[in-house]
C-alpha cells in the first residue's frame, strides 16, 4: 500500500504540471460536450483526435484521452435528465427517473446529484485503482468466451428487471432488442441478416440512432398528441442554491452513491460493457433494496445517484486491465493502446515499472479532471435547466433538428436520418401500448457481445452447451441469473405455501 501512495504523489506531481493540466481541462470539456451530443461518442472523438497525439507527449496525451472518456460519462445524463436523449449507452436508465424529476420541476436536483454522484464514485475508483487495481486486474484474465457469455445473460436478466410494467413486458422488449442486434452480417460466415436487401443495414443498426428515435423523437410525438397545456413549459425554480439537492436528497442518495461506486469499480475491472452493466445492476439493486419499490420510474433520485455513480466508477476502473495487462476491456480502450503503440509504449505488466510517470501521471489526473468536471459542470446547472422553461412549441422543433443533425452526422448519411424517423414513430407506439423502451435499448447493445461471446464458446466446447456450466464463474453467474429470474415465482410459491399451512 505505501507504494502505492507513493507512486500516486508521483503522479500527482505529474499531473499538476502546467501542460497537463491544460491537456486533462481539454480532455474533460470535449468530453462532456461528446456525452450532451449523441451520436458522436467518446470512441469516434478519441479515433479522430488520435493525430494529434503525434505531437503531444505520451502522459499528456493519455491523460487527455482519459478525460474525454471519463468526461462523456458526466456529460451523457444531460440530456438524458432535461430531453430523455441519452447521450451515452450508459445513460439509457438515467432517463427512466431523472427525466421524470426534470418533469416535475427538479431538473436541477437530479443534474446536480449525477454530478456529485459522479465525482464521489470517480474519487472512489480513483483510490480503487491505485491501491487495489494492479491486483485485481488478474480477475479480467480469468474471463474467457464463457464467463462473458455467462456475464452478459445475467446482465440481461437484469434489463427485465428496468423499466415500467409487468416483467412479462421488459422480456418481451429485450427479446426484441436481441433481435434487432442481429440487424448485419454473421459475424463468422459474413452472410447478411435481416437487412432485406438494404445495403445500408448491413454494418447493423446504430445505437445512436435508435436512442435519438425511441427516446427524442418519441417524445417530441408524444408531447404533441398530448396537447397538454402543463407539457406548454416544465416549471423549475431559479437560483443556483435552489438547483442543487437539499438535505432529504443527499439522504435518500448518500447510500446508493457509495454502492454505485462499489459496484461500478468491480464490474469495471470485467471487459465488455462495464459502464452499461453497472448502471442498470446498480439501478435494479437500489430498486430491490428500497422500501417502496414503486417510486421508481416515478422520479425516485436513487435511480439517478446510483446508476451515475457506477457508471462513472466503471468508466475510470476499466483503465486498470489496460495500464496494468495491456487488455482493453472496451472499444474505447482499444483505441487508447492505439495511441499509447503510436508513442511506442506497450501497456501491460512492465509499464509501472518502465514509465511510472506515465502509469501513475494518468491514475493522479482521473481524481484532478474529476474535480475539473465539477467546477465545470455546477456553475452550468442553472444554464441547462433554463432550457426547461423554454416553450415545448419552441423546444420540440430544436429536439427534433438534434436528432436530425446529430443522426446525419454519423456517417453523412440520410438513411440514418429515416431510421430515426421510423424508430421515433415505433417508439411512440410502443407508448400508446404502455411498453418500455429501456429495455429494449439495453439488450440491443447486449445481443453483439452476446453473440461474439456465445458462438466463441461453443466453438471451444465443440458444439456443446455444457461449457457454460463446466466453469466456476460462468457456472455461479448463471445460477445468479436464474435467481433473480425466478425470484418472483419462488417468492409466490413460498407465500402460497405459507397460508395453506394449517
Amino acid at each position: 500500500m505505501m507504494e502505492s501512495l507513493a507512486g500516486l504523489a508521483q503522479g500527482f506531481g505529474v499531473a499538476m504540471t502546467a501542460a497537463n493540466l491544460l491537456w486533462c481541462l481539454v480532455g474533460v470539456a470535449l468530453g462532456t460536450a461528446v456525452g450532451v451530443l449523441p451520436g458522436l461518442g467518446p470512441t469516434a472523438t478519441i479515433s479522430l483526435l488520435l493525430p494529434i497525439t503525434y505531437r503531444l507527449d505520451a502522459t499528456a496525451s493519455l491523460i487527455m484521452l482519459s478525460g474525454i472518456y471519463y468526461g462523456a460519462m458526466y456529460g451523457g445524463s444531460i440530456t438524458s435528465i432535461l430531453v430523455k436523449i441519452p447521450g451515452e449507452a450508459s445513460s439509457i436508465v438515467t432517463c427512466i427517473d431523472g427525466h421524470e424529476m426534470a418533469r416535475r420541476g427538479r431538473a436541477g436536483a437530479a443534474l446536480g446529484i449525477s454530478a456529485f454522484g459522479s465525482f464521489i464514485a470517480g474519487v472512489v475508483a480513483t483510490f480503487g485503482v491505485a491501491l487495489a487495481g494492479p491486483p485485481l486486474a488478474g480477475l479480467a484474465l480469468a474471463f474467457g468466451p464463457a464467463e462473458y457469455t455467462a456475464l452478459v445473460l445475467f446482465g440481461l436478466v437484469l434489463v427485465t428487471q428496468i423499466g415500467e410494467g409487468s416483467r412479462l413486458r421488459a422480456l418481451l422488449m429485450a427479446a426484441l432488442g436481441l433481435l434487432a442486434s442481429a440487424i448485419g452480417l454473421d459475424p463468422i460466415s459474413g452472410m447478411p441478416r435481416f437487412t432485406f436487401g438494404i445495403v445500408e443495414l448491413q454494418d447493423g443498426l446504430d445505437i445512436a440512432v435508435l436512442a435519438m428515435g425511441l427516446f427524442g423523437v418519441a417524445e417530441v410525438l408524444a408531447l404533441a398528441a398530448a396537447r397538454d397545456d402543463k407539457a406548454q413549459m416544465i416549471d423549475s425554480p431559479r437560483g443556483l442554491r435552489a438547483l442543487l439537492p437539499d438535505r432529504a436528497d443527499w439522504r435518500a442518495s448518500a447510500a446508493p452513491i457509495g454502492r454505485g461506486s462499489v459496484l461500478g469499480f468491480v464490474l469495471g475491472l470485467l471487459p465488455g460493457g462495464g459502464a452499461l452493466i453497472s448502471s442498470f445492476a446498480s439501478y435494479v439493486m437500489e430498486r430491490r433494496l428500497a422500501k417502496d419499490p414503486s417510486r421508481f420510474g416515478q422520479g425516485a433520485i436513487e435511480g439517478v445517484a446510483g446508476p451515475e455513480s457506477a457508471n462513472n466508477a466503471a468508466a475510470q476502473a476499466s483503465f486498470v486491465p489496460l495500464l496494468s495487462l495491456g487488455i482493453p476491456s472496451n472499444v474505447v480502450m482499444g483505441v487508447m493502446i492505439g495511441a499509447l503503440m503510436i508513442q511506442g509504449i506497450a501497456p501491460g505488466p512492465m509499464l509501472a515499472a518502465q514509465r511510472p510517470d506515465l502509469f501513475w501521471g494518468v491514475i493522479a489526473s482521473m481524481l484532478v479532471g474529476n474535480v475539473m468536471l465539477l467546477v465545470l459542470n455546477i456553475p452550468l446547472l442553472p444554464v441547462f435547466v433554463a432550457l426547461l422553461r423554454v416553450p415545448q412549441r419552441i423546444l420540440a422543433p430544436l429536439i427534433l433538428l438534434f436528432c436530425v443533425v446529430g443522426a446525419y452526422s454519423l456517417q453523412n448519411s440520410a438513411f440514418d436520418v429515416v431510421m430515426v424517423g421510423i424508430f421515433g414513430v415505433l417508439g411512440f407506439l410502443l407508448r400508446l401500448v404502455k411498453l418500455d423502451p429501456a429495455p429494449f435499448m439495453l439488450a440491443f447493445v447486449l445481443g453483439e457481445l452476446l453473440e461474439k461471446s456465445l458462438r466463441q464458446a461453443l466453438l471451444i466446447g465443440i458444439g456443446s452447451p455444457m461449457i457454460l456450466v463446466q466453469k466456476p464463474i460462468s457456472a455461479t453467474l448463471l445460477v445468479m441469473a436464474a435467481l433473480v429470474l425466478l425470484w418472483p415465482a419462488l417468492r409466490w410459491v413460498t407465500t402460497r405455501t405459507g397460508r395453506t399451512r394449517p
